[in-house]
């Protein structure tokens, strides 16, 4: 395990890195031991930081549900991170220029709970706790390097989750469902940049079933004394690759009978 001062060290960097939108060097190459449970803390404290300046907690986000990212990061399990309320953006926002290092968006559906779950939910209780579920664009960012440009090395599972699972924005869109209304296997994205469609995906491509993300996230956070929260956010995994959103791209994504959502980064 790292220690204290190494965990609070690698949460002042990624503040510092976020506030100066200066990327820091990959965290499992100055930490050759690193492992998942150190990457939680350092996620844990730079989070915990943001929330003491002001910001508040609304959710969840759930990463690496796709077999090709897991195969490409050599690991077997989804990761996670938080979303606060600095993150949220509306439908058909213009993101401000300079808001992020490096964004890229990725599709998939958001589901809004109305009850809490906690460790040893079910399928039936994860679908029986959600509102509704709805179109989200997330956007990502890295705060910490993809690749160090000495060595090449890329960076790894710990070096994402330590960077909040590379989450950094989100925005909701689309037409709200019931979660029983919907087969969420066969619901489907078209996304464009610019009018041009860059990628297409299925909620199959999420664990089969963008609901079980949300079972596995409840078994991690109830094994580290959180829970899901009735009221929160959860996005569940994006079924298409992450596009590049340079300035001057504007994000689309149709779900079909769930309606769009867009930005515009400026």
């Amino acid at each position: 395990m790292l220690s204290a001062l190494d965990i609070d060290t690698a949460a002042q960097a990624l503040a510092a890195a976020e506030r100066d939108r200066r990327q820091i060097g990959l965290l499992s190459l100055r930490h050759l031991a690193i492992t998942m449970a150190d990457a939680y803390r350092i996620q844990e404290a730079w989070v915990g930081h943001k929330i003491a300046d002001g910001d508040s907690h609304v959710g969840w986000k759930i990463g690496l549900t796709s077999r090709a990212m897991q195969q490409a990061l050599a690991i077997d399990t989804p990761d996670s991170g938080y979303l606060l309320e600095s993150m949220r953006f509306a439908d058909g926002d213009t993101i401000p220029a300079g808001r992020f290092i490096q964004p890229r968006v990725e599709a998939e559906l958001a589901f809004i709970m109305k009850a809490d779950l906690g460790m040893g939910a079910s399928l039936h209780d994860v679908l029986a706790a959600t509102a509704y579920v709805m179109p989200v664009l997330e956007i990502l960012d890295t705060r910490i390097e993809r690749q160090d440009a000495a060595s090449g090395r890329l960076r790894n599972v710990c070096d994402t989750i330590a960077d909040n699972a590379a989450n950094a924005g989100f925005v909701l869109g689309g037409r709200p469902m019931p979660p029983d209304a919907i087969d969420m296997r066969w619901c489907g994205a078209i996304v464009s940049r610019n009018a041009v469609v860059e990628e297409t995906g299925l909620g199959a491509a999420v664990l089969n079933q963008p609901a079980r993300g949300l079972v596995w996230l409840a078994e991690r956070l109830a094994a580290g004394g959180h829970r899901i929260a009735a009221g929160q956010v959860i996005l569940s995994g994006s079924f298409i690759r992450p596009i590049e959103c340079p300035p001057g791209s504007t994000m689309s994504a149709d779900f079909g009978p769930l309606g769009s959502v867009a930005c515009h980064f400026a």
